[in-house]
C-alpha cells in the first residue's frame, strides 16, 4: 500500500472515530478543534496503517508523513506567522506560535473541516460614505485680461448646462487664439474656471484639455 493510500485509509478512520471540538472562543461564540482533539486519536490510526508525522520549523513550516515501511513521504507546509501578545515572555509566545502551526498542519493533513471562524461571525455592515458632488457655481469668471472667460447660467440652469457653457466660450476663444502663447493665455487665465470643471465632471476636462493640446499642435504645424 503506497503512503498516499495509507494517507487516506487514516483520513477516513479519523471521520468515523467521534473526535470533538472542545476549544471554545468565547467572544465568538464558536467551537475548535484544539491539538488534544485529535493528536492521540491521529498517533493511534497512523500507528496501526505505518504512518508516522515529523513536524519541522524552519523558512517554513512542514510536516512530513512518512511510510514508516516503505520510506515514501508526504510534506505538507506553510509560511511562518509568529504570534503577537501585549503581555507574555518570548519564550511564551514561540511556544504559542509552534502549537498554532502545528494544530493548522494537521489540520491540512488530515483534511479536518472547520467552520470558518472570520465567516461565521456577524459583519458589520459600515455604511459607505458618498461625498457630495461639487455643484458649478452660477456665475463664475477668470482673471483679468484678454482672455478672460465669463460664465453665467440661470438659476434653473442644470449641470450640465455649466458644463456646455465652459466648453462652448473655450471653444470660441481657442478659434481666436492667433499662436500658442494665446493658447497658454487662455488656459492660465481661466484656470480656476477649468479646474471647477475638473471637480464638476473630469472626463469632459479632460476632453477639453486635449482640444488645447490639439490647437497648439496645429500652430506647430504651420
Amino acid at each position: 500500500m503506497s503512503v498516499y493510500a495509507k494517507l487516506q485509509k487514516a483520513r477516513l478512520q479519523l471521520v468515523t472515530s467521534g473526535i470533538k471540538k472542545t476549544g471554545h472562543n468565547k467572544h465568538g461564540g464558536w467551537f475548535y478543534y484544539e491539538l488534544g482533539d485529535f493528536i492521540p486519536t491521529i498517533h493511534k490510526l497512523f500507528d496501526a496503517v505505518g504512518l508516522c508525522g515529523v513536524v519541522r520549523f524552519g523558512e517554513n513550516a512542514t510536516l512530513t508523513i512518512y511510510d514508516t515501511q516503505g520510506g515514501e513521504s508526504i510534506e505538507f507546509s506553510t509560511p511562518i506567522v509568529y504570534a503577537e501578545a501585549a503581555k507574555g515572555q518570548p519564550i511564551q509566545l514561540l511556544g504559542s506560535t509552534h502549537t498554532y502551526i502545528r494544530r493548522y498542519l494537521w489540520l491540512l493533513a488530515m483534511e479536518i473541516v472547520e467552520a470558518d471562524a472570520i465567516d461565521s461571525q456577524e459583519q458589520e455592515e459600515k455604511p459607505v460614505k458618498i461625498a457630495p458632488k461639487a455643484k458649478p457655481p452660477a456665475k463664475v469668471e477668470g482673471k483679468d485680461g484678454p482672455w478672460q472667460l465669463k460664465i453665467t447660467t440661470k438659476p434653473d440652469a442644470t449641470e450640465q448646462d455649466w458644463i456646455n457653457a465652459v466648453i462652448h466660450g473655450t471653444q470660441l476663444s481657442l478659434e481666436a487664439a492667433a499662436s500658442e502663447k494665446d493658447v497658454m493665455d487662455i488656459f492660465k487665465v481661466n484656470r480656476s474656471i477649468f479646474d471647477k470643471l475638473k471637480e464638476v465632471n473630469e472626463q469632459d476636462y479632460t476632453s477639453l484639455v486635449a482640444e488645447f493640446s490639439a490647437k497648439n499642435t496645429s500652430f506647430k504645424k504651420e
